[in-house]
């Protein structure tokens, strides 16, 4: 094999060594280790690999890739990839994977080792007697058995904690709106509906869900204040779930008796006043942080770029599904429109979902395999809920964990309309749908949600209203977002005249902060409204 028929992959972050040598034993491939290089250095050189095998450190940024023009894939070892512009690699047709897989079992054990420590106060102890002293009654803690556990989150590693919990004979209750409670009866877990209620009923909390939009502060002033006196609380997932400063008054009024953070909203804290007080216990941020965790996720990304660049077999992708690269290209708009409908959906939706049916009509439902569209579709759907762990290769398994069924038709009429997808969902908030198509062979386009009539771009930050349809609503809008320094880029309306409704898409130029938010709950004839981000 000459080398111009090489695949050269780059590794720029540590990788165990049994990793390393699966790469460097696969034949066609030609490894180089050259990690800790600086961002410019990197650039330098990135021009020339065809893979790149890389942690948290490195930093593939739109200017960096714009630079690898050689590059097919990058393998993350680990769940994240947030330091991985994967829109820019998806531009550059650069296949981005990870490893959601490698690390759950150990971040569950670290949270259930958290909240034995914060339960029995072994850290505080351990402090003490060094300090030389012997100072039993200052230490009393509390038992696990029969007390309850609450998990916020029963995904794969929420599941696992459960598991484990149950073991130490403790009663498990979750708060996870996007399960149905069927699949969570299968993990013998009592789902409870409202968080109000689930607040108030847990001894110890434990958070296991990904921060997004809709989690970012969901434990906060209020929150607390519905707990029972003396909760302890377990952080192990993402920081910035918790609201840190209302935490700390928590702690300081006795409302919450302890709580052990692996994560934070600024990493490392700094100053943080959280760090002084001796209810708290903290770890940096060590969840995934043992020999067998690394050893998982360094095995499983090498083996996932030699499968790429042997065979073809793409695993764990985030950006692309499994099909030809003649195939992408036909179908990539319509991928694109059924992630964005999903994702709609997935924001605008309330309660869990139960069933989820996907028709394709007209020029789209003539592909032969519709299967990665109804793939794009539940990714959509699911990572505005699941964050980064969703992928591809896991969307369809990931809806079958939690209860979710599937329907998918396909039909040649597509009325006023070459191509159409319909996306429609049924649960616990009733039964909601929309419609999708694209314009000019690529561009995305909401025709209708529910009975509301439109037609809408499927892009960047939006404000979907619901409101009676009286005068002066749209003028009221108007004013409050002129007032606020922000911009209408788009507006589209559609109305319901046989109930005397409207629903406004109102794509801005940037978000809006949770305060001009509420001024719009304050609008009359307002029914309700949410920001989204397609």
């Amino acid at each position: 094999m000459t080398d111009t028929q090489l695949k050269r992959i780059l590794v720029t972050d540590k990788l165990d060594d049994e990793g390393l040598r699966i790469l460097e034993s696969a034949p066609g491939i030609h490894v180089d280790v050259k990690t800790g290089l600086p961002p410019e250095e990197l650039k330098k050189i990135i021009g020339g690999y065809h893979g790149l095998a890389i942690r948290s450190a490195t930093k593939a940024s739109a200017d960096l890739l714009e630079a690898a023009h050689d590059l097919e894939a990058i393998g993350r070892a680990g769940i994240g990839v947030d330091n991985v512009d994967v829109p820019a690699a998806s531009r550059q047709g650069i296949v981005v994977m990870n490893t959601p897989e490698g690390s759950a079992v150990t971040t569950a054990e670290h949270a259930l080792s958290l909240l034995l420590t914060l339960a029995r106060k072994v850290a505080q102890a351990t402090a003490s007697m060094k300090a030389g002293k012997w100072d039993k009654k200052r230490f009393m803690g509390t038992e696990l058995s029969a007390k309850t556990l609450g998990i916020i989150g029963i995904g794969n590693i929420g599941a696992i904690v459960a598991d484990r919990a149950q073991g130490l004979k403790m009663k498990v209750i979750a708060y996870d709106p996007y399960i149905s409670p069927d699949a969570a009866a299968k993990k013998d877990i009592e789902l409870v509906a409202e968080l109000d209620e689930f607040l108030g009923r847990a001894d110890f909390i434990s958070i296991h869900v990904p921060l997004t939009k809709d989690t970012k502060h969901l434990i906060n002033k209020e929150a607390f204040a519905k707990m029972k006196k003396e909760v302890l609380i377990v952080n192990a997932a993402r920081g910035g779930i918790i609201h840190e400063g209302d935490l700390f008054d928590a702690l300081q009024s006795g409302k919450v008796g302890g709580a052990a953070l692996d994560v934070w909203e600024k990493e490392p804290p700094g100053e943080s006043p959280l760090l002084g007080l001796d209810q708290v216990i903290c770890t940096p941020h060590l969840g995934a942080s043992t020999e067998e965790a690394q050893l998982n996720v360094s095995v499983a990304v090498a083996r996932q770029l030699v499968d790429f660049f042997t065979t073809g077999t793409i695993k764990n992708a985030v950006n692309v599904p499994s099909v030809s690269k003649e195939l992408l290209v036909r179908m990539g708009p319509y991928l694109d429109l059924a992630e964005r409908l999903g994702r709609f959906i997935a924001q605008t939706y309330e309660g869990g979902i139960e069933q989820v049916s996907i028709e394709y009509f007209g020029e789209v439902g003539k592909f032969d395999n519709l299967t990665p569209l109804t793939v794009a579709a539940m990714k959509g759907l699911l990572e505005p809920v699941l964050g980064e762990k969703v992928n591809f290769v896991n969307a369809l398994l990931l809806a079958k964990e939690r209860g979710i069924r599937l329907v998918e038709s396909r039909t040649n009429d597509a009325t006023d309309f070459a191509s159409l997808i319909e996306l429609k969902v049924r649960g616990a908030g009733g039964e909601h749908l929309i419609w999708g198509t694209i314009f000019g062979h690529r561009y995305p386009r909401i025709i209708r949600i529910d009975n509301f009539y439109m037609e809408a771009h499927a892009g960047g930050h939006i404000i979907v209203m619901h409101n009676l349809d009286k005068p002066g609503v749209v003028g009221a809008v108007g004013n409050l977002l002129g007032s606020n320094g922000i911009n209408i880029a788009r507006m589209q309306l559609g109305l319901d005249t046989a109930k005397g409704e409207a629903m406004a898409l109102i794509q801005v130029d940037q978000p809006i902060s949770g305060e001009v938010l509420r001024q719009f709950e304050t609008l009359p004839n307002l029914l309700w409204v949410k920001q989204i981000e397609l």
